[in-house]
């Protein structure tokens, strides 16, 4: 029953992230293919580490041709969205060529004035709908294609392009087609962003036409890539946690593989409160510099064709706790695993 407490304690927390990803910026990103994303990853992941598909639908507590079905449909309909309040007021809007505010609240009455006030706010912030005057006889229009068409383009100037770079570096090689599916890009969209990582020396394209990246970088206090870094993030705790419990199930010698968290409890006025603030800028001018010196190295003497990266993983945050006793009574506590 440990390893049930400790998969429902993981997915609180991978929901609590999703969920500000989904409202970061004010964007409400349609989550409605989420279950079946997420069904279909995990029982194509089980299926990868030899799990049969028997054992798999009995763990999905569910009948083996109602399973095998599932994983079918799905499979099928992988590229399809489902249809938010966000697609279907764009849709109508753009049906509508011109429509009042108060004929699109008119239209959806039974979602809510406030929700819908705030799905149109959210269009024209985004520049895919335009709006003249205010109050209900405010007029709304959808971009035309070619406006949409710059707007995605200046949209992808600003994270996409770090995403696909930081995809082909922790991935690749990737094929074209390979990447398109996981950017859920149409093809020459696709095209065009290669181009542009190409031109910059970002990645670089085999003679098989698989595409590889050589290194992957977002500039501290960039205005861009937080996309990529989160992803980036994410990848290295997941793989760091996974190597570690492969480890433990095959009763393997222990590798430089592993993690620790340390929390240190200071105050405003703690002698130690600067220096446990700083720690994370202290790690990263060490790393950065360590980097510098093995990519310097690689450089000279030329990377082989089979090799290991040693990804070293560094975050911080700060939370707001209370002990709920005055201060004399307080006693020193800490932790560390």
């Amino acid at each position: 029953m440990n390893a049930q407490v400790l998969i429902d304690s993981i997915v609180r927390q991978v929901t609590v992230l999703i969920a500000q990803l989904a409202t970061s910026g004010g964007i409400r990103a349609p989550l409605s293919h989420v279950a079946n994303q997420v069904f279909l990853d995990l029982a194509r992941e089980l299926e990868e580490q030899g799990v049969s598909r028997k054992v798999s639908a009995d763990m999905f507590g569910m009948a083996l041709r109602a399973y095998i079905r599932k994983v079918r449909r799905l499979s099928e309909a992988e590229t399809e969205k489902g249809r938010t309040l966000w697609q279907a007021l764009l849709d109508f809007v753009r049906a509508e060529g011109l429509v009042t505010r108060e004929r699109v609240l008119e239209r959806f009455d039974a979602d809510g004035e406030l929700q819908v006030t705030a799905l149109l706010h959210d269009l024209t912030e985004s520049g895919l709908v335009f709006c003249s005057g205010s109050g209900k006889h405010a007029v709304y229009r959808v971009a035309s294609d070619e406006e949409l068409e710059r707007v995605v383009q200046l949209s992808d100037r600003h994270g996409g392009d770090e995403l696909a770079w930081v995809l082909i570096y922790r991935e690749g090689p990737l094929t074209e087609e390979r990447l398109q599916g996981l950017l859920r890009r149409s093809a020459a969209d696709t095209a065009e962003l290669l181009q542009r990582l190409l031109a910059a020396g970002r990645i670089q394209q085999a003679s098989d036409g698989s595409l590889t990246a050589r290194n992957f970088v977002i500039a501290l206090g960039a205005s861009s890539g937080w996309e990529a870094a989160v992803f980036d993030h994410v990848q290295a705790v997941v793989q760091t946690i996974c190597q570690r419990l492969e480890q433990a199930s095959n009763g393997a010698a222990i590798a430089p593989v592993g993690g620790s968290t340390y929390s240190l409890d200071v105050w405003p006025g703690h002698p130690l409160e600067q220096v446990a603030k700083t720690q994370l800028s202290a790690l990263r001018e060490r790393l950065g510099a360590l980097r510098q010196e093995v990519d310097a190295y690689n450089r000279e003497h030329g990377v082989p064709r089979d090799y290991q990266q040693v990804i070293t993983y560094v975050g911080q945050c700060l939370i707001e706790r209370t002990t709920g006793v005055e201060q004399d009574e307080e006693r020193a506590h800490g932790s560390g695993t």
